[in-house]
């Protein structure tokens, strides 16, 4: 099972990236967890400086944009 994190504060652009991650996820037919993260803490500790953020296997991915879902889909088979 693949675990997708968003790292925000739950923004408008936290939300939309998230909704994303989850049309890829679906459009894949992936067995995936989406996680929200918006402890500003555990997110500084991620080394993440911009968000929204995504992390893929806990790996960060993008940071500082709203990527679309047919950007994240690679990000979900590498």
């Amino acid at each position: 099972m693949i675990k997708i994190e968003i790292l925000g504060t739950g923004c408008k652009k936290c939300q939309q990236l998230e909704a994303n991650a989850k049309q890829a996820v679906a459009t894949l037919d992936l067995a995936a967890e989406v996680l929200h993260i918006t402890d500003p803490v555990e997110i500084a500790m991620r080394g993440v400086m911009s968000t929204p953020a995504l992390a893929v296997n806990g790996a960060v991915v993008t940071s500082g944009k709203v990527i679309s879902a047919e950007q994240i889909q690679p990000l979900l088979m590498a």
